[in-house]
């Protein structure tokens, strides 16, 4: 019997170097994409990072962290004060908007969602 040898083709040999290669790639793309370490900051000077939006004002000592976070994150334009569209965003808040408006002025003050927020 005569042995039968098969010749590889380039086409073959093509596509196993094709399969590393992107492998390969693959893997370097994702070691990449890891987060990036936070810089220190330097002592004395500005600051060369991005601008930043003033500092939110701290919560009064009777609001929970979660009411101020909710509080924060309801009050879209950051002027300390929820309008009736932002206090909708909190269901619990927005429904009983007209009654937690305690000086009538058509928009609730964190005193006036920090009462309305208590159970």
């Amino acid at each position: 019997m005569k042995a039968i040898q098969r010749r590889t083709s380039a086409f073959d040999a093509r596509s196993v170097l094709l399969f590393a290669a992107l492998s390969l790639g693959g893997a370097a793309a994702l070691q990449a994409q890891t987060a990036p370490a936070t810089a220190p900051k330097a002592q004395g000077g500005p600051s060369l990072g991005p601008a930043t939006s003033s500092p939110k004002p701290a919560a009064p000592a009777g609001m929970g962290p979660s009411a101020a976070a909710a509080f924060d994150r309801a009050d879209a334009n950051a002027d300390g004060k929820l309008s009736p569209e932002e206090a909708a965003t909190l269901p619990a808040i927005g429904n009983r908007f007209e009654q937690l408006d305690t000086d009538r002025d058509g928009s609730l003050s964190r005193a006036e969602f920090d009462k309305g927020a208590k159970p």
